[in-house]
């Protein structure tokens, strides 16, 4: 690694008036920014602000229009990732870019210079996952990886590559506490050793933390700059957003309803050589309630979502109960009739088709919601629900006819969120509802869930994010080893004993202490 003192200019990175502009948007304005030797630099904004369009930039994917760019003192125009990769630059993306049909070993090999050793590779990157707490198989495909083992495959590749700059776009949005803490430390390790660090991070929480100093863009423009650790949260939210940020009003059910969903000892053996098998789950989620599953990433949620969305059928039909019609062997289709929404964690594949407008991918689950007549679309219908979940969720974008993959990550997840919530489903089953989204927007988000358990709907949330959780839940069970925990009630539990029981210990966990993390 190089040191901090090596070469003679005191910064790594300077940007000078960069300009970046596509037909429908002004990504990034005359934006100036120095990074240092040594330095973790973070870079606030909302979704669409334009960060991840200059990280673009850095990197090579993209070209500015205007401006200029210095590496170590020298005037450079980036040609493309290869040729930033040779510089020194590493980027961690936010959307992955990852082959699916190709596994972990030969995803990081591709990055890599030369013809490497495949099974000198695996040892590198079993040795590199052990030493830096993001456990990885080097052999799984990576089609049947979590996003939370993709984020941390990513993670790894980049480390490998014994980086000068490394950007990070959003590398904690699936990682769970613990992982979080052992890339911190490995970030704060290799600033030492001189590598610079561009972050981008909603979790503001982490650049206060984490960072030695931020600057912050709105709608593509440079607004200001500070030194995290000397601003709250709440002071770097404001600057971020220009307003204070909103605090999402929770409070205990009034009254629960019926049962929208139940699983009745749902077992189903994993496709996937390297996956979890799910053993024997039981729940019941009620008219009126949102019920958390926590965990770490790799324990059986994505099992658990498939079987839940209907993409995995089970053998039993009772297994799965949706608003009282036994439907462990229909199809996604017939589970949405039956009364279930459903958002997965994969943005673009899974919940928006990318090249499709967002016209029509609002089709794609509003349909039957009136939006076909005799079996014709009924456009117009179809293009104003597209407009209102633009409208109502603030999705930055050029139209409702633009491309999904059109979007920045967190504009497309408020999309998806919206679609749902606008459907107003008696069942709603949600994946990471805020993964990349800004903290204004997740504020909203939450809220927005929240609302829509109060007028009736019933809610089951798997998220790795504890606090996002304990935010909105109304009770709260953990995942282990394709193992589902009993529930407990907010109130009954706090973080630290919901974090013992992701362990898979909650058959010999004591009773939860005085709860004081509750929020």
């Amino acid at each position: 690694m190089t040191s901090a003192t090596d070469g003679e200019h005191e910064y790594r990175l300077e940007l000078e008036g960069i300009t970046k502009i596509y037909p429908s948007v002004i990504a990034n304005e005359n934006v100036s920014l120095k990074v240092k030797k040594g330095e973790i630099h973070a870079v606030l904004g909302e979704n669409g602000a334009g960060k991840s369009t200059l990280m673009k930039m850095i990197y090579g994917v993209a070209k500015p229009d205007a401006g200029q760019m210095k590496w170590e003192g020298q005037l450079v125009n980036v040609e493309n990732p290869a040729h930033a990769r040779s510089l020194g630059i590493g980027m961690v993306f936010q959307h992955f870019s990852l082959f699916e049909t190709l596994n972990v070993v030969e995803n990081v090999a591709l990055a890599l210079p030369g013809n490497p050793d495949l099974r000198q590779l695996a040892g590198q990157i079993t040795e590199v996952s052990n030493r830096y707490g993001l456990p990885v198989d080097p052999q799984r495909l990576v089609h049947a990886l979590s996003v939370g083992e993709r984020q941390r495959v990513e993670i790894i590749r980049c480390l490998l590559l014994n980086p000068r700059l490394l950007i990070m776009d959003e590398p904690t949005s699936v990682l769970t506490p613990q992982a979080v803490r052992k890339l911190f430390d490995t970030l704060r390790q290799l600033a030492d050793e001189g590598c610079s660090i561009l972050y981008i991070s909603h979790k503001l929480d982490e650049i206060q933390e984490l960072c030695h100093v931020a600057t912050v863009l709105r709608d593509g423009k440079v607004t200001g700059d500070c030194i995290p650790s000397e601003e709250t949260p709440k002071s770097m939210a404001s600057l971020m957003i220009g307003k204070e940020l909103p605090v999402p009003e929770h409070n205990a059910p009034t009254s629960l309803g019926d049962v929208r969903l139940q699983l009745n000892r749902l077992s189903k053996k994993s496709d996937d050589p390297f996956g979890t098998d799910l053993q024997d789950i039981e729940l019941e989620v009620r008219s009126g309630e949102i019920v958390g599953i926590a965990g770490v990433s790799g324990n059986g949620q994505q099992e658990l979502l498939y079987a839940l969305s209907g993409e995995e059928l089970v053998d039993d039909a009772q297994a799965v109960v949706i608003c009282g019609k036994a439907s462990g062997r229909d199809l996604p289709d017939q589970r949405r009739r039956n009364g279930m929404g459903f958002v997965p964690e994969e943005r673009l594949g899974r919940g928006a088709v990318p090249r499709m407008s967002l016209t029509e991918n609002a089709l794609l689950t509003a349909h039957h919601k009136g939006m076909l007549k005799n079996g014709m679309i009924q456009f117009r219908l179809i293009s104003e629900f597209a407009r209102k979940c633009i409208d109502n969720f603030n999705v930055k974008c050029g139209g409702e006819e633009h491309a999904a993959n059109s979007l920045s990550g967190g504009n497309l997840q408020k999309f998806i969120m919206g679609r749902e919530i606008l459907l107003a489903p008696r069942m709603l089953v949600v994946a990471q509802p805020t993964w990349g989204v800004d903290v204004g927007a997740a504020a909203f988000i939450r809220q927005e869930l929240i609302d829509l358990r109060n007028e009736g709907t019933a809610i089951l949330v798997i998220s790795e994010e504890l606090e996002e959780l304990f935010e909105i839940s109304d009770r709260i069970a953990v995942i282990a080893n394709g193992r589902l925990s009993p529930s407990k009630k907010l109130a009954d539990t706090n973080i630290d004993e919901i974090g013992v029981w992701m362990s898979g210990m909650w058959d010999q966990a004591q009773p939860a202490p005085e709860a004081t993390t509750n929020a």
